[in-house]
């Protein structure tokens, strides 16, 4: 836990600094916040049952930092024609997401044992997570930046560093009880933190709002690593998936060099 604490203040850090320290090498920066709700698709409920993914919904908030190398912050004007510095961010970004889950789906609503244990099992899961994208523009930057368009969609893949909490109860006892705890999920729960790591992919639309600032709508997926998020690891052949997050953000993003 010491490490995983330390790695988020090390980057939280670097993210700052670099507003100082890159801005030497004609980088400029932009600083921003986004928040939106999260579809959890985990072993709680039915993986296609469109009630669990509705309603085993969390939410996320997180910190981003963008560099682009489109222009100087010194002059405002562009250092090179290079198609990379014309099209790319570094996006760096810190975000907090968590949701309570419960089971859905036919096997749940049955008057049965079994139905019963999963409609009396309810859970939480806790992630912080840090990392870096990788940010592609269909548009050039700076001719977004200078109003030359004001819709501005883009793509993105990056990789995230996760810590991640899960926790389960019931309410018919204990869980470690086998009249409690349904009989899928024997030898399958897991209820301590982790670490792990998460592949991201991205697409968005950026509005220029105006001249130091920009209004942003994403969705995103990432896939996790584990299949623990939650604290729940199915041993079955119907498992055959790690656990996933899709997210629907909305950010304000401010230029920090202009």
């Amino acid at each position: 836990m010491l490490n995983t604490r330390a790695f988020f203040i090390t980057s939280l850090i670097l993210s700052l600094w670099s507003g100082s320290a890159f801005g030497q090498l004609s980088i400029s920066n932009e600083l921003g916040v986004i928040t939106g709700p999260a579809g959890f698709f985990t072993d709680y409920g039915e993986r296609y049952n469109l009630r669990n993914n509705l309603d085993n919904e969390g939410f996320g908030v997180g910190i981003v930092h963008y560099m682009n190398f489109a222009f100087k912050p010194e002059c405002s004007c562009r250092p090179t024609k290079l198609w990379f510095t014309k099209h790319f961010r570094i996006r760096n970004e810190i975000d907090y997401l968590q949701s309570n889950l419960d089971h859905y789906g036919p096997v749940a609503q049955k008057d049965s044992e079994g139905g019963r244990q999963l409609r009396a099992m309810h859970g939480k899961t806790q992630l912080i997570q840090a990392g870096t994208s990788l940010e592609y523009h269909l548009f050039g930057i700076k001719e977004a930046r200078d109003f030359a368009v004001l819709f501005a969609p883009y793509i993105s893949l990056g990789v995230h560093y996760v810590h991640y909490k899960p926790d389960a109860y019931s309410d018919l006892g204990p869980l470690d009880s086998p009249k409690v705890l349904f009989r899928t999920f024997e030898d399958g729960l897991f209820l301590e933190e982790g670490d792990t790591f998460a592949i991201l992919g991205s697409a968005g639309l950026r509005y220029r709002l105006g001249r130091f600032n920009d209004l942003q709508i994403e969705a995103r997926a990432m896939y996790y690593d584990t299949d623990k998020l939650e604290g729940l690891d199915v041993q079955g052949p119907q498992n055959k998936f790690n656990d996933f997050v899709l997210w629907f953000n909305i950010g304000y993003i401010y230029y920090l060099d202009f």
